[in-house]
């Protein structure tokens, strides 16, 4: 610092610091050599600690005079930035420089001049200085927070002014020999710490000093763009604190400006509970609407309509929480009747002198009133004011056609997206004022408007926004948003609802409705049209439910509807779409508007229903089978149910018991219930217990609050499974009267259950005794919880014992009888192997005979020898056979032929003659056996023509015995 020691002033008391800063202007000409750079910023450093050695002093005037002309020589110095490491000392400067202004004005401007420095990019010579300095750094910009404290109008302007040009990424004409400016986000990144909350806490001190008011707000403003800075000034109240100056006196309108631009980024940057919650007094209430007010009655500037939507949207967010002081301050009330003054021509104070412009920024605040209607709607207290303010007939007056391509200045896809919106806030607002709902004739306007959409009037839907969804080009989104109302409001299970619905014709409109989204649905996939279709089948369940006239109308069409959603392919159910949604809400539809009326149960069931609804069910969806199973034990009340439930038949040859035996098994692995691998019961105590059963403690209820042994029946599908079991004829039988053999004999027969294995016959004599079994866990509930809290007498201590017993006595039964079961099968395995051993064997035995009977075959051919022998063999077994004793008067018949030369036997039948009657039955005459075609050795009966000249002889085929 040549040049700073150089200007010194000499000094008679601190004589020996200006000595160390150089020589003095009388002291002669000074030396100008050009140290090296590691001396010069020694040397600036001793300089500045013999300025701030300086600054402590005081007393004369020429000490004052001396350090203000040191101080300039500073500011001088570092007019292109202050070196890094230099900061903290400058630091100490400016504290000096402060507490010296309380009692000297003339330290006013240097002091300015030194912030000012701040302003600049700071000044690195290594890369790592940024790191190595980052906390004095840190801490020598929060200083600048404190000095907001200095009592000067200029000091806290400049201070301010400072931290905006943190954000000013233009770097200095001149940089330090050997220096570096810093990271231009260095700066901003040390403001994170201090510096935000000394300037929030500094509001109360230039509360009424608009000018410094303002640029306090502008540093926030530019601090509120770090999510830390937003932190900070949340743990500050700094919410609360600038939307009370949204009502200050300012002309220009930056106070309203800076505070709702800020209050916006804490609302994006923090946790919106945390911000609504400092929002939600009265009086911050209060000045937010007399903002809005004022901007909505004065302001005529296109920066006055979006700062007047700003603080709409804040007013939106501070709707959602049900603590704020909407209705209170009167900002609800203002609001609906601004969102309805265009729709409802009546006179109304608070929108008198609003005049609607019908440009962009009014478009968007349209939507905004919108939306905060619907808000309001979530809120009971605002149902009045939503009444009296006529929300319900200014929401249904965009309930019709669209007539023409523009209305009231709206554009064609302006007052499509307003006409859509409305729409859709109606289904929030309609179940809250029903009844102002149905004085309006809601229904009627929108079947009227739903016969619209259906209609094939043209119309081109642009289907740019939010609620137009896959609305382009057709009235899709008009449909989806009316069919939504009609579920709101139906959805209330309000008789006068759903009595006027109904006498308007809405089901035969609602089935065309849902044949026409589903022929859509067909050609395109979309949510929308999903959407719409699972709304519909709502409504119909709520409509025909516990109405047997109802269902008989349903069923003359809707069944034709309902049946190809049951023949839906269950992969689409995890396309994401809303696959699931529509099936379930079909499932829905069918227990609702189908069961109960035999009429219309005859005509699904003819329809094959109950085959798809067991295909369904064959899927195992864990999120179907349970209402599925329902369904079908509703259905088996109709004795058509189980005899399609016998006949049906599944991938593989399934049968439904087989089916239902199955999905036993995986509710109980799934539920944690002991079996072993063959699946036999292991606790006999408790054998339908579930893991979580075993875990849960004993505690005494109410005789009025169902046990856990009951509410379990209906969070599983057990109790489903039994029922539908009763229902397929299933006959239970006494273990301790019939003979175990007997029993499982009597299983194995079953003629109703076939296809079942000797494991599903395992499973079943669990499911047969389920009842019982369930009621044992009742007693053992009650047992537990009476022994919980006293001490039963005799009796019914020997009652308790005895149903104990019994519970184990039936589980132990159960036991013996799968054990029973498992032997026999492994008992007819055993005779299934003998058997086919048997027939391997016989097949074996059989070959060896063929194969030697072959060879005595080839022995006879080739050898005369062997020939003869066998033909003498033939012949003694022939006479062997003959009778001993003769036939008197009988015919004597030879069985030689002669010239024969074979051993090979006769076939089954021979041809025989017997003489003509009048001879008296004498032998019969030699026949020349070269002139006829013997039938033994073809092995068959064959008819001989007749001789015309012998006709007196007659042929017979005789059969050998």
């Amino acid at each position: 610092m040549a040049g700073l020691a150089a200007a010194e002033p000499p000094a008679p008391q601190p004589a020996s610091r200006s000595a160390a800063l150089g020589p003095s202007r009388s002291g002669g000409d000074r030396r100008r050599n050009a140290p090296d750079a590691a001396q010069d910023t020694q040397l600036r450093s001793e300089d500045l600690n013999h300025v701030i050695t300086l600054l402590k002093g005081s007393g004369s005037k020429d000490l004052e005079k001396e350090q203000l002309k040191t101080l300039k020589k500073v500011v001088k110095n570092f007019e292109n930035g202050l070196p890094i490491k230099n900061v903290a000392q400058i630091t100490e400067i400016l504290n000096l420089c402060a507490e010296k202004v309380n009692e000297q004005e003339a330290f006013t401007e240097p002091l300015c001049e030194l912030i000012k420095l701040f302003g600049l990019p700071f000044q690195k010579k290594k890369s790592s200085d940024e790191v190595n300095y980052s906390a004095e750094v840190a801490q020598s910009i929060a200083q600048l927070g404190y000095l907001m404290r200095v009592p000067s109008s200029q000091v806290k302007i400049q201070i301010c002014k400072s931290i905006v040009n943190f954000y000013n990424t233009e770097l200095p004409g001149k940089l330090l020999p050997g220096h570096q400016p810093t990271n231009a986000n260095y700066k901003i990144q040390m403001a994170e710490g201090g510096l935000v909350e000394a300037l929030v806490l500094s509001l109360p001190l230039v509360e009424n000093q608009l000018t410094e008011k303002l640029w306090v707000l502008k540093a926030l403003q530019h601090l509120s763009t770090s999510g830390v800075s937003c932190e900070q000034m949340v743990k500050t109240q700094a919410a609360s604190r600038l939307c009370l100056y949204l009502n200050g006196a300012d002309p220009s309108g930056q106070l309203v400006f800076h505070s709702s631009d800020i209050l916006w980024n804490l609302l994006e940057s923090t946790s919106k509970e945390e911000v609504t919650n400092q929002l939600r007094s009265l009086e911050c209430v209060h000045a937010l609407k007399e903002a809005f007010a004022a901007l909505l009655t004065r302001g005529f500037r296109h920066c006055d309509y979006q700062l007047r939507n700003d603080l709409l949207v804040i007013a939106t967010l501070l709707a959602k929480n049900p603590a704020v002081h909407m209705i209170e301050s009167g900002f609800a009330k203002l609001l609906i009747a601004l969102a309805t003054f265009t729709e409802v021509k009546l006179p109304n104070p608070f929108v008198k002198g609003f005049k609607l412009t019908y440009s962009y920024e009014d478009f968007e605040m349209k939507k905004l009133l919108f939306n905060i209607i619907g808000i309001l709607s979530k809120d009971p207290s605002a149902a009045q004011l939503l009444s009296e303010n006529h929300v319900m007939p200014a929401l249904l007056y965009y309930v019709k056609k669209n007539e023409k391509p523009g209305f009231h200045d709206w554009s064609a896809s302006q007052y499509e997206e307003l006409q859509l919106h409305a729409i859709a806030v109606l289904a929030s607002v309609a179940p809250v004022l029903v009844d102002k709902y149905l004085s309006c004739r809601a229904n009627t306007l929108l079947l009227v408007f739903l016969e619209w959409c259906l209609g094939q009037d043209p119309f081109y839907g642009q289907g740019n926004s939010f609620h137009g969804t896959d609305g382009r080009g057709n009235k899709l989104a008009q449909m989806h948003y009316s069919i939504r109302v009609l579920r709101s409001v139906v959805a209330l299970y309000d008789d006068a609802v759903s009595t006027d619905l109904y006498d308007q014709g809405a089901i035969s409109q609602l089935l065309d409705t849902l044949k026409y989204a589903a022929d859509k649905s067909k050609e395109k996939e979309g949510t929308v049209l999903l959407e719409i279709q699972a709304d519909i089948l709502f409504i119909l369940s709520v409509l025909c439910e516990n109405d047997v006239h109802r269902k008989e109308l349903f069923s003359c069409e809707g069944i034709d509807r309902l049946i190809p959603f049951f023949k839906m392919d269950p992969r689409t159910l995890y396309i994401g779409l809303g696959y699931s949604c529509v099936l379930l809400s079909a499932l829905d539809c069918l227990w609702s508007c189908v069961i109960g009326c035999s009429v219309a149960e005859d005509c699904f069931i003819e329809k094959q229903g109950i085959f798809l609804l067991l295909d369904l069910l064959a899927s195992k969806e864990q999120n179907l089978c349970n209402i599925i199973l329902g369904i079908l034990v509703e259905f088996s009340d109709n004795p058509k149910t189980t005899l399609h439930m016998r006949v049906w038949r599944g991938k593989r040859d399934q049968t439904a018991a087989n089916l239902l035996i199955q999905l036993w098994r995986q509710e109980e692995l799934d539920l944690g219930v002991k079996r072993d691998q063959h699946g036999k019961i292991i606790d006999t105590k408790r054998p339908l217990a579930t893991s979580f059963q075993k875990q849960q403690k004993v505690i005494p209820v109410p005789a009025s609050c169902p046990s856990f042994a009951i509410m379990e029946i209906s969070e599983n599908i057990r109790a489903k499974i039994y029922s539908l079991f009763c229902k397929l004829d299933i006959k239970y039988y006494i273990f301790r009267e019939i003979h175990h053999t007997d029993v499982i004999n009597i299983l194995l027969g079953f003629e109703n259950l076939p296809g079942l294995s000797a494991k599903d016959f395992v499973t079943l004599a669990i499911i047969q005794r389920y009842l019982d079994f369930k009621i044992g866990e009742v007693w053992s509930e009650i047992r537990k919880e009476l022994k919980e809290e006293f001490r039963p007498v005799t009796p019914d201590m020997t009652i308790l014992k005895f149903t104990s017993e019994a519970s184990e006595t039936t589980g132990e039964s159960v036991a013996v009888l799968q054990n029973e079961i498992l032997e026999r099968q492994h008992h007819d395995k055993i005779q299934e192997e003998k058997k086919i051993y048997k027939e391997i064997k016989d097949a074996h035995i059989q070959r060896e005979v063929i194969k030697e009977s072959w060879e005595n075959f080839l022995t006879r051919t080739s050898n005369y020898e062997a020939l003869k022998k066998a033909k003498r063999l033939q012949e003694t077994l022939i006479e062997t056979s003959r009778l001993k004793a003769k036939i008197q008067n009988g015919p004597d018949y030879s069985t030689d032929i002669k010239n024969l030369h074979i051993t090979i036997g006769p076939g089954r039948f021979v041809t025989v003659q017997r003489a003509p009657r009048q001879h008296g039955g004498g032998p019969l005459a030699d026949i020349d056996h070269d002139h006829r075609k013997s039938s033994v050795s073809k092995g068959a009966v064959k008819k001989i023509k007749r001789d015309k000249t012998l006709d007196s002889v007659k042929k017979k085929s005789v059969p050998v015995e």
